[in-house]
């Protein structure tokens, strides 16, 4: 524990104490506004499909625009964009909370979904890569560039949890739309506050000849395997969703599914903030494989399980095996693409996650209207057995490759 917080530690003394908490706040929004939409949707609409069909064009802007936003950000910097992409977001958000309230029709309220994805602020994806950015030119080591993949992937875990409990609290107690009324709130508040930080003068970007010289460091089997990778891991998650969903519905306690899945990514968010104070010999490449075949070990009981009770605890232990995946998945990337194009690749690697939950979320849902839970679970398990044999099959670097020399130490930017 000790070690754990003492390696934290270095990396808030790089960002700064408010640097975190603003990205926290920041990142809400992402996983308030898919499940918010349904909910919202299928309250005002009374239609089941349409809510699908809006969340689902609103995860279909955020994959298809996701990468784009990075690549903006590489080229202009993070302050532009996401400046840019926290207005256009918001008031997308409340135009759709509008809409819905009016009782819009389902293709206009389809747009205004794909509007609100395509503008979803990179905040995960963007926050990583400063990070990275003020731990290298400060020369800090990999044991604390790791440190920031912990962190990150923990505030991931964490805004992913409370995120959709934020949004059954505000209909439970009031209405959908409260809760895409307040996503919109915390993303032109939060996401403006993230652009504002002194420590986006690390990412002020480069033009497009500037990002093109030099040698290119890639190594585009691995950085492809790795997006396959966070597919499947997306697909274990949605997989998740639509068994434990129809398994609680079955045994006649509905309520109990969010509280099952928030239970897994608790237990995520605390071990991803433990794999920071990992000693170095535990490689990238050992941390892939290891992490990997917990989740499919792990995952194989979710095809018994029959009752609440053990439910939990087969869902918990899951969780985890998610975050060292999802750490190890993007500590990876930045490992083995270009600097210069560090946020284009992670936006692309955060899509992958959210294009495999999709769709494993629609297939397994049908899966387990013909088949029961254990037909949604088989989506989980396979997709965490394709995850391993990837990990298997993957030819990862013992150690960063040197793409020029290192980079030199130079003053802290300003918090």
């Amino acid at each position: 524990m000790v070690g754990t917080f003492n390696t934290h530690r270095r990396v808030i003394a790089l960002t700064g104490p408010l640097l975190p908490v603003v990205s926290f706040f920041a990142r809400l929004p992402v996983a308030m506004s898919q499940f918010g939409s349904v909910l919202l949707v299928a309250e005002t609409s009374g239609s089941l499909a349409t809510a699908g069909i809006v969340g689902g064009t609103l995860s279909a802007g955020q994959v298809v625009f996701g990468p784009v936003l990075g690549r903006l950000a590489d080229r202009h910097g993070q302050r532009p964009v996401v400046l840019t992409s926290a207005a256009v977001n918001a008031v997308a958000t409340a135009a759709l909370v509008a809409g819905a309230l009016g009782g819009l029709a389902t293709l206009p309220l389809a747009a205004i979904g794909a509007v609100t994805g395509a503008s979803v602020p990179l905040i995960g994806p963007l926050a990583r890569t400063r990070s990275v950015a003020l731990a290298h030119r400060a020369g800090a080591g990999e044991d604390v560039v790791g440190a920031v993949h912990s962190l990150e992937g923990t505030l991931d875990e964490m805004s992913f949890v409370f995120g959709p409990a934020l949004v059954g609290l505000a209909a439970l107690v009031a209405h959908p739309a409260v809760a895409l009324g307040g996503a919109a709130g915390l993303v032109a508040v939060f996401g403006t506050a993230f652009a504002l930080h002194p420590t986006a003068a690390a990412t002020g970007g480069a033009p497009a000849k500037a990002r093109g010289e030099g040698p290119r460091v890639r190594h585009p089997l691995l950085v492809h395997a790795v997006r396959g990778s966070l597919a499947l891991q997306g697909a274990v998650f949605g997989g998740c969703q639509a068994g434990i969903a129809a398994l609680t519905t079955r045994l006649g306690v509905p309520g109990q599914a969010g509280l099952v899945y928030a239970a897994m990514g608790v237990v995520s968010a605390v071990v991803g903030l433990a794999i920071g104070a990992l000693p170095a010999r535990f490689g990238l490449r050992l941390r892939w494989r290891v992490a990997t075949a917990a989740a499919l070990a792990l995952s194989v009981p979710l095809l018994f399980t029959e009752t609440l009770w053990p439910l939990y605890a087969v869902v918990t232990g899951l969780g985890a095996a998610c975050a060292p995946h999802l750490i190890t998945a993007f500590a990876l990337t930045e490992r083995a693409v270009q600097p210069a194009r560090l946020a284009e690749s992670m936006a692309f690697a955060a899509s992958s996650l959210v294009a495999g939950q999709a769709i494993a979320l629609a297939v397994s849902g049908r899966l387990a209207e013909s088949y029961g839970p254990a037909g949604a679970f088989a989506v989980a398990v396979g997709a965490a057995a394709l995850c391993l044999a990837l990990a298997l099959g993957t030819r990862v670097p013992a150690a960063r490759p040197q793409a020029g020399p290192r980079p030199r130490r130079s003053r802290p930017v300003p918090r």
